[in-house]
C-alpha cells in the first residue's frame, strides 16, 4: 500500500471570489484566515461579533498535485477524507465526485479513473452551514433543543460539532473545512478492511481473538500475519490465511502484564501489527496498534440501595474521579497539546474523562495518552441538549455510518469504558416544551437504545452501551435524577442556587455532571481585555461570560463563604478559590460513601477560549485552584472531614481508593484562628482496599463554647510510611467571619536542577490558601493552608523565579 499525503499548503477561496488566500491542511476556515491577517482574533474584547460572516459565506479549497506513473500503476487508488467540515462538494480534474454531509465520517472515492501522470487538481466546496442548517429547518421541521441564548442554531440536521454554533462556555463560531488528514491510497490485490480483537482473559492468562475482514479487488489468496510485542521484542506470532474475505486467529500472550486504570497499576502497552500478504509473501497492507490486555467494564447489579452503577478494571471496583472533556479549540483541525492536558489529568489523580457529546470524536493522539496515563474514557456520541430527527431515513443512515466510522477507530484503545448515546437529551424530553412534539419516546428509542446501541454490540462487543447521560436504567426513565440507579447530573447549587452543604444531601451512583464556575487567573484576563474593561460587570468581561447567571452567581455565592475582595485581581482569584471548595464539598462526600456512590466527574475539565467557565484548566492548560485542589481531593489516599457546626462535632473520614490494605496514621490538631496549638493527637489506622471508614468523631464543642466558632480549627494529616500523604482543615463557620491575622509568609528558593526549584513556606499566623504567583510557571502545589511551624515544600517549574508572589485569603479583603 502507498500513501500519498494531501496535507499542507491549499489555496482557499470565498464562494465566487477569485482572490487567493493561502491555506493550511488540516486546518479551518478561520485558522486560514487568522493567518493571513484577514481576521481579527476573536478571542479578543467583543471580536467574537466580527467573525459571524465567516458561517455565513461558502469556501473553496483548491490543491494542485503532481503524481507518478508509478502510483497510478495500482490496481486501486482512493481518495480519503478523514474530516471534511460540512457540507462539502467535491471536484477532481473537473469531474464531480461526491458530495458529503458529515463531519464525523471516513469518506473515500475510487479516484483512479480520473486521476492522470503529471499535475492534478482537487477542488472542495464547502456550503456555507449558517444558511444551510436555516434551510434545513424550514424545509424538514425545526427540531426542538436549548438554543438561544447559548447557541445560534440546535445544529440537528447537521452533521457537525454541535458546540460550534456556540454554549455556555464557548463561542459562536460555526467553521468550515479540511480539518483531518486528506490522501491518496493506492493498493494492488487487497487491503484490510476491518479487524475486531477481543480479548479472553483468565486466571495468568490472556487470549487475543482476531477477526480480519479483507477487501479484495481480484481472486487472490491472501494472507495475514499477526505479531505482538513488548518493547521492542516479539511475543506472539501467527500467520493464518483468510477463507473468502474474512479470517479468524486465537493468539495467546505469554506472562501477560496488565494495564490499569491510573493509580491502580501500571499501564504496559502490547503493540499488535497484521501484515496482509499476498501469496507470493508480498505485503499489501499493515495495520499497527497499541493494546492494553486488561477487562473494563460496567457493573450494574441489584442491590441494597437500588442497582449499582460502577466501573470495574480486570475485575477490580474503582471509583470514578475525573472531570467532564470539551474540544481545546473552537477551531477543528487546530493543533492542540493533547499531552498538556491529560498529563494534567492524571497528575490531578483523576481516573476518567467523559469526552462530552457536544464535540467531537477527539483525534487518535488523545486517546493514544489517555492509554499511557491509565485515563478510562466514557464516549459520548455526538448528540447533545436537543431533539435529533430520527423518523429521517437518510439522517439514520448517515448516523449509522458515522457510528461505525468512529466505533472501529477507537475501539481497542485500552482506555475505552464506556460508549454513551447522547448528552441530557433524556433531561430535555419531559419537561422542555417541543421536545416531544418533535422527537416522540419511541422515536428517541429508535436512535438511542436501538441503532447506537446495536453498532456498539456489533462492532465493540466488550465496551458497555448507555443510551443517554443522564439516565436511570429502574423505573422511571423522565426521572434523570434518581439517586437508586443510573448516573445523574447536578446543577442545583449552579443554576439553582442551593447552599454547597446541599452536595451532601445526595448519594446518587454516579454523578457525570456537576459543577461551578471561576474566572481565569488575572494573566488570562489580560490576554483577551483592555484596562478599562477589568471589571467583572463591564462590557466585555460579561461578553465573554456565557452563562447568563454567571458573574452574579459567582458574586452571590462569593459573599455568602468570603469577605468582600478589595480588587479586580483578588475577585477572580477568590473565585477560584471559591470553586475549588464547592468540587471538593461534593467529591469528598461522594468518596466517603462508597460503594453506594462509584463516581465523581465534575464539570468540566477545560476551555476553548479566554472566559470565566466551570474549567479546572483554563484554555492554555493553565491550572486554576480547583485543579490543584482536584489533586488532593482525588487522592487515591484520602482524610476528609465533615464539621457539624451545630453540635460542634467533627468527624474524620479515610479513603483507600488502592488495591491493597493501607496502615498508616491520622494526626489531628485542633488550634485558634492564629495556628496556636489547643491540642494535638494521633492516631493509628488501618483501611482494606477499595474503602472508605468514618475512623474517629472529634467533640470540639467546648473548645467552640470557650473560644467561639470563629477562632477553632482542626487540621487533619493522613500519614503512611512515614509520608503525609492527604491533609485537611475542619471549620466551623464561613471563612469571611474568621478572626485571621495578617501572616507573614516567608518563602525560602532552592534551586534542585535546572530551571526548577524547591519553594519552602513558612507562617507566624495560620494563612488560609496561600497560593504562588508566577507568569508561566509550573506548581507541584497551590493553594495551600498554612498553620505556624510547619514548613510546606512546592516545587516550581519556571525560566525566571525572580518575580515569584506569595499571597492568602488574607491579601483579597486586605
Amino acid at each position: 500500500m502507498e500513501l500519498f499525503s494531501l496535507n499542507g499548503s491549499w489555496t482557499l477561496f470565498k464562494n465566487k471570489d477569485q482572490t487567493a488566500i493561502p491555506a493550511t491542511v488540516p486546518g479551518c476556515v478561520h485558522t486560514d484566515l487568522l493567518a493571513n491577517g484577514l481576521l481579527e482574533n476573536p478571542f479578543y474584547r467583543d471580536n467574537e461579533l466580527q467573525q459571524m460572516w465567516v458561517g455565513e459565506t461558502g469556501w473553496d479549497y483548491l490543491r494542485k498535485f503532481t503524481l507518478s506513473a508509478d502510483l497510478l500503476a495500482h490496481d486501486c487508488v482512493l481518495l480519503r477524507c478523514h474530516g471534511l467540515d460540512t457540507i462539502a462538494t467535491l471536484l477532481l480534474n473537473g469531474t464531480l465526485l461526491d458530495q458529503t454531509d458529515n463531519m464525523f465520517r471516513t469518506w473515500e472515492f475510487d479516484v483512479k479513473p480520473f486521476l492522470k501522470v503529471g499535475e492534478n487538481t482537487l477542488e472542495i466546496r464547502f456550503a456555507a452551514p449558517m444558511p444551510y442548517v436555516r434551510r434545513m429547518d424550514a424545509e424538514k421541521g425545526k427540531m426542538a433543543g436549548w438554543v438561544e441564548p447559548m447557541r445560534i442554531n440546535s445544529g440537528a440536521w447537521i452533521r457537525k460539532e454541535p458546540c460550534n454554533f456556540g454554549w455556555d462556555w464557548g463561542p459562536k463560531m460555526p467553521t468550515s473545512g479540511i480539518w483531518r488528514v486528506i490522501e491518496l491510497v493506492a493498493f494492488d490485490t487487497a487491503r484490510l478492511k476491518d479487524m475486531l480483537i477481543q480479548q479472553e482473559h483468565e486466571k495468568d492468562a490472556v487470549t487475543l481473538l482476531f477477526s480480519l475482514a479483507a477487501e479484495r479487488i481480484a481472486n487472490a489468496a491472501v494472507t495475514a500475519t499477526i505479531t505482538v510485542s513488548k518493547n521492542d521484542a516479539v511475543v506472539a506470532t501467527q500467520t493464518i490465511a483468510f477463507t473468502n474475505d474474512t479470517a479468524e486467529a486465537s493468539v495467546a500472550i505469554p506472562n501477560p502484564e496488565l494495564w490499569w486504570v491510573h493509580n491502580l497499576g501500571e499501564q504496559p502497552l502490547y503493540t499488535v501489527e497484521v501484515t496482509l500478504q499476498a501469496a507470493d509473501g508480498k505485503p499489501l497492507d499493515t495495520w499497527t496498534n497499541q493494546v492494553g490486555l486488561r477487562t473494563l467494564t460496567l457493573e450494574r447489579h441489584l442491590d441494597e440501595w437500588g442497582e449499582s452503577f460502577y466501573f470495574a478494571c480486570n475485575g477490580v471496583p474503582f471509583f470514578a474521579k475525573g472531570a467532564d472533556w470539551i474540544p481545546a479549540s473552537p477551531y477543528p483541525g487546530e493543533v492542540v497539546d493533547y499531552k498538556r492536558f491529560i498529563q494534567a489529568t492524571a497528575d490531578a489523580n483523576m481516573n476518567m474523562l467523559r469526552v462530552w457529546g457536544g464535540g467531537i470524536y477527539e483525534e487518535d493522539v488523545f486517546y493514544e495518552l489517555c492509554d499511557q496515563y491509565g485515563i478510562a474514557i466514557w464516549q459520548d456520541f455526538m448528540f447533545a441538549c436537543g431533539t435529533y430527527p430520527s423518523r429521517d431515513a437518510d439522517f439514520m443512515a448517515n448516523v449509522k455510518a458515522e457510528a461505525e466510522d468512529n466505533i472501529r477507530r477507537l475501539r481497542h484503545h485500552a482506555c475505552m469504558a464506556l460508549w454513551c448515546g447522547n448528552n441530557e437529551i433524556e433531561q430535555g424530553m419531559p419537561d422542555s416544551p417541543g421536545w416531544q412534539d418533535s422527537m416522540s419516546w419511541e422515536d428517541y428509542d429508535r436512535l438511542f437504545s436501538e441503532l447506537l446501541a446495536d453498532r456498539v454490540r456489533d462492532l465493540a462487543p466488550q465496551t458497555a452501551y448507555w443510551p443517554g447521560s443522564p439516565h436511570t436504567s429502574l423505573g422511571d426513565r423522565s426521572d434523570h435524577r434518581s439517586p437508586e440507579s443510573g448516573d445523574t447530573h447536578l446543577w442545583d447549587v449552579w443554576h439553582g442556587k442551593k447552599p454547597f452543604e446541599w452536595y451532601h444531601t445526595r448519594l446518587d451512583r454516579f454523578v457525570s455532571e456537576f459543577g461551578f464556575q471561576s474566572f481565569p487567573e488575572p494573566q488570562t484576563v489580560a490576554e483577551f481585555t483592555l484596562p478599562e474593561d477589568r471589571n467583572i460587570t463591564s462590557y466585555v468581561m460579561e461578553h465573554h461570560q456565557r452563562s447568563g447567571i454567571g458573574n452574579s452567581t459567582i458574586i452571590h455565592y462569593m459573599l455568602d463563604w468570603f469577605r468582600l475582595p478589595t480588587s479586580f485581581e483578588t475577585t477572580l482569584w477568590l473565585s477560584q478559590i471559591l470553586q475549588g471548595m464547592a468540587m471538593k464539598y461534593a467529591v469528598e462526600h461522594w468518596r466517603r460513601n462508597m460503594p453506594r456512590s462509584m463516581g465523581a466527574l465534575y464539570w468540566q475539565l477545560n476551555d476553548m477560549w479566554p472566559a470565566p467557565s466551570w474549567a479546572s484548566l483554563d484554555w492554555k492548560g493553565n491550572w486554576k485552584a480547583l485543579h490543584y485542589m482536584a489533586k488532593r481531593f482525588n487522592n487515591p489516599l484520602l482524610v476528609s472531614s465533615v464539621s457539624d457546626w451545630e453540635n460542634g462535632t467533627l468527624q474524620i473520614h479515610v479513603s483507600n481508593d488502592l488495591r491493597s490494605e493501607q496502615t498508616g496514621t491520622v494526626e489531628y490538631t485542633i488550634t485558634d484562628a492564629q495556628g496556636n496549638t489547643l491540642e494535638s493527637k494521633t492516631f493509628s489506622v488501618t483501611l482494606a482496599a477499595g474503602t472508605t471508614a468514618c475512623v474517629q468523631t472529634l467533640d470540639v464543642s467546648e473548645v467552640i463554647q470557650e473560644r467561639s466558632a470563629r477562632d477553632v480549627m482542626v487540621w487533619l494529616q493522613l500519614g503512611v510510611k512515614g509520608d503525609v500523604v492527604s491533609e485537611d482543615l475542619g471549620l466551623f463557620t464561613r471563612p469571611k467571619h474568621f478572626t485571621l491575622k495578617q501572616p507573614t509568609i516567608t518563602s525560602q528558593v532552592s534551586p534542585t536542577g535546572e530551571s526548577q526549584y524547591d519553594v519552602t513556606l513558612t507562617t507566624d499566623h495560620a494563612a488560609l490558601y496561600v497560593w504562588l504567583e508566577l507568569p508561566d510557571a509550573q506548581f507541584s502545589d497551590n493553594f495551600v493552608h498554612l498553620r505556624p511551624n510547619t514548613p510546606k515544600v512546592i516545587h516550581v517549574s519556571t525560566q525566571a523565579i525572580a518575580n515569584l508572589k506569595v499571597q492568602s485569603l488574607f491579601d483579597t479583603y486586605q
